[in-house]
């Protein structure tokens, strides 16, 4: 690993490749539109960014977006690098290099940034995930599987007394993970505080009878001081997790939460559509999601196999398959994925074998609560799927064995 940091792009230009790769090299770097005086300085010319690869991949068949150089786009693949002292082991600085103006060049009709390697120096400069799947795994007590989560449904509407009923039903049913709805807040029919308070007793009662504390990430997504004051309370009540949004709190926000922060962070991705959804122009998650790991994220969602969302399978896969991918060999920064959306028993098997690993949160809304015979079936029928999954038994092979992966399998078609 250098000195260097280096982005690799997807490139959409009617353009000559070359040069507007070039264009892009200047405008985020030491360039612009026009010579200025001093560009020939030898610190100047050191701060030059340096397009390193090109290669044309394709044509594209209309431009992606409006307002480039006219014609018919190629499609090229772009690597840049820029030296570390431009900006220094900066996560803000770093997301203004790699992702900023560049993407309202005329030059460029779609603009992908795919993935990102960068010097030993963010690791030592940036604090990364103090619990990752290791420290999770230690706060459940699930050494081994996913870890069977689910999300509060209804997402809002449910006071913190109803919300505390349902958590009861859930730990008694066996869930390793519940989570507040990204949308569940801290709003005048259920406070934040009244909502920790009501679920933690449940939480502590259930962990004093049965021996096992069901982690709940309760969301306190706000201001950087109220998200410090809500992070405490769920420690004081003896909670093992915290929720933010990460887009709503931005870098500065997950790192003052980081940097704060004793428990874990379930950072929740919403909002991350508007940045990887089109497959032209964007941010891939397997870039974007480095700069959430170096901020302090311990768990990360990445949609699902068969999600109910846009994102493809691979895609999926891939993102989940990154935050298992350690940033530096003697600093893995490793995250936990959470598959959700829409996720059922009948994920299971899709999912161990396009991962082959389960370090991560499965987590199911009505793909537990919906069960025919209730919550604890539910949950079981989850174990089960993982079991067969993992013994590469077919699912409907189980269920001959497990009335509740029956029940399961003829609910969700």
């Amino acid at each position: 690993m250098t000195d260097r940091i280096e982005a690799d792009y997807l490139i959409e230009t009617a353009e000559d490749p070359a040069r507007a790769a070039e264009v892009m090299a200047g405008e985020q770097s030491s360039g612009t539109f026009v010579s200025v005086p001093g560009e020939d300085n030898e610190g100047v010319r050191l701060a030059r960014a340096v397009v390193e690869r090109l290669e044309i991949v394709g044509d594209a068949e209309r431009p992606s977006s409006p307002g480039a150089t006219p014609g018919r786009p190629v499609l090229a693949r772009a690597t840049l690098s820029w030296p570390l002292s431009n900006l220094g082991p900066s996560l803000p600085n770093l997301l203004a290099t790699v992702a900023g103006n560049l993407f309202e060049l005329r030059a460029f009709s779609g603009l992908k940034l795919l993935d990102l390697r960068l010097p030993r120096a963010f690791g030592d400069a940036n604090p990364g995930p103090a619990f990752g799947v290791d420290g999770t795994r230690r706060l459940t007590g699930v050494t081994e599987g996913p870890l069977v989560g689910t999300i509060i449904k209804p997402s809002v509407g449910l006071s913190p007394e109803e919300t505390a009923d349902l958590v009861r039903t859930l730990a008694e049913a066996g869930i390793d993970f519940i989570k507040d709805d990204e949308l569940q807040a801290d709003g005048p029919h259920c406070p934040f505080e009244d909502r920790v308070r009501a679920v933690q007793r449940v939480i502590r009662d259930h962990a004093d009878r049965t021996g096992k504390r069901v982690m709940f990430a309760f969301n306190l997504t706000g201001e950087v001081d109220e998200m410090r004051r809500r992070h405490d309370l769920v420690e004081a009540e003896g909670g093992t997790l915290v929720m933010a949004s990460m887009h709503s709190v931005g870098l500065t926000g997950m790192l003052a939460l980081r940097r704060h922060a004793r428990l874990p962070i379930h950072a929740h991705r919403n909002g991350w559509g508007m940045f990887g959804r089109h497959p032209n122009h964007g941010v891939s998650y397997v870039a974007w999601s480095k700069l959430w790991r170096l901020a302090g994220a311990d768990h990360l969602h990445v949609n699902g196999i068969a999600n109910k969302f846009c994102e493809s399978d691979e895609s999926s896969v891939a993102s989940a398959r990154s935050l298992l991918t350690p940033l530096w060999p003697d600093l893995p920064m490793l995250a936990m994925p959470v598959f959700s959306s829409g996720q059922t028993i009948r994920q299971a098997g899709p999912t161990w074998e396009a991962l082959g690993s389960d370090d991560l949160i499965h987590a199911a809304g009505g793909g537990i609560l919906a069960h025919p015979k209730g919550p604890r079936a539910g949950v079981e029928s989850f174990r089960e799927a993982w079991a067969a999954a993992k013994a590469g038994e077919p699912v409907e092979a189980r269920a001959t064995r497990s009335s509740v992966l029956a029940d399961a399998l003829g609910a969700y078609k």
